[in-house]
């Protein structure tokens, strides 16, 4: 599939942004960033932003029958890049209002689809595009790729209910020196020497995380249809390990009601051009603790950790995380599915 734009993507989008911040349409909000490692070595992306702390939090609809606000519903002008592909086009392309990356951008569904249900080919084929048009754009320049993700479920760390993906190029994560040994999650999952197969198709998995995911490659320009059956099998592993997880601790988290066609379980989509992966996830975040198990605050993770980052709000927080590695393990191992059928939660104190 092709998007159909009439220019280079990544001009597209740096225009659209840096027009909508001289508007402020946009707030950019800069942040802190440190490169922290798992005590296992791997390296995730530490960034402190205060002033999202100060941001309006969505609050729960206390009148039903009053429909809240849809940003993806007719967005302004100054935040829409373009309707894709331009001919017949079945999503949108818009500017993220509160970015704390430049350029993050969303694909959302022209009509206003289910965040919890299954994506669906479409879906997957305007994000590929997506991905592909912005290496072409930078067709002499390797390392500048985009890392799309996708948030469903409750405890996924998912804010809106309309279908939408979103992306964040890699470049723009990066800051010299701050971000040294840093790299994509993404790639190491599949250089991973150990494969592990569910049923259904061999998937990579790095031993080296501390919670339950599925990775696989994609191949060289992929079909729709093989873009729906990666996912799919993805997602069957992770349904699988969540009910497996599930039936040995019956009280650890609630599978979400079906009734209305969502999907029973919360996780997290990654995807480059070279592979897609996924997180299943039993909640969004935990709370960080001192040495002597008093509470600093609630930490929660969204799709961005498939990438190798996460994001803290408060000093502490970012104080602590950057001289106790544990601390680290501690956060992945609660949000996710402990790998392995041991009870790795018994040492945390995890808050939903």
């Amino acid at each position: 599939m092709l998007l159909g734009l009439s220019e280079s993507f990544p001009s597209l989008v740096e225009s659209k942004f840096k027009a909508a911040q001289a508007a402020k349409s946009l707030i950019f909000s800069p942040t802190e960033l440190t490169v922290i490692r798992t005590t296992a070595g791997l390296p995730f992306q530490l960034r402190y932003c205060p002033s999202l702390a100060k941001k309006p939090t969505a609050q729960k609809n206390e009148n039903p029958q009053m429909k809240k606000p849809d940003p993806f519903d007719n967005p302004p002008a100054d935040l829409l890049i373009a309707d894709v592909p331009t001919t017949n086009p079945t999503h949108l392309l818009v500017l993220n209002k509160f970015p704390i990356v430049l350029e993050h951008f969303i694909l959302a569904t022209k009509t206003n689809k289910p965040q919890t249900d299954q994506l669906e080919q479409d879906d997957l084929e305007v994000t590929y595009a997506c991905l592909k048009a912005w290496e072409n754009g930078h067709a002499h320049e390797r390392s500048k790729r985009l890392f799309a993700f996708f948030n469903s479920g409750d405890h996924s760390g998912a804010s809106q209910p309309h279908r939408h993906l979103q992306f964040l190029p890699v470049e723009r994560m990066m800051n010299g020196e701050e971000t040294s040994g840093w790299g994509l999650l993404m790639d190491q999952l599949l250089v991973t020497p150990q494969s592990i197969t569910k049923g259904i198709s061999d998937l990579k998995q790095n031993p080296k995380l501390p919670f339950t995911h599925f990775a696989s490659p994609l191949p060289l320009d992929p079909s729709g249809s093989q873009l729906l059956r990666t996912y799919q099998d993805l997602y069957k592993a992770a349904t699988t390990s969540v009910n497996e997880h599930a039936r040995s601790h019956p009280t650890d988290f609630e599978l979400h009601s079906t009734e209305d066609g969502s999907l029973p379980i919360s996780y997290n989509l990654a995807m480059t051009t070279s592979a897609m992966a996924i997180c299943p996830r039993r909640r969004e975040g935990n709370i960080l603790q001192r040495d002597d198990g008093s509470d600093i605050g609630f930490v929660a993770l969204n799709g961005t950790m498939l990438a190798g980052t996460l994001m803290v709000k408060y000093q502490e927080e970012w104080d602590v995380l950057r001289v106790e590695p544990k601390k680290l393990d501690t956060l992945l191992e609660a949000i996710g599915i402990p790998l392995g059928t041991e009870d790795n939660q018994g040492n945390n104190r995890n808050r939903l």
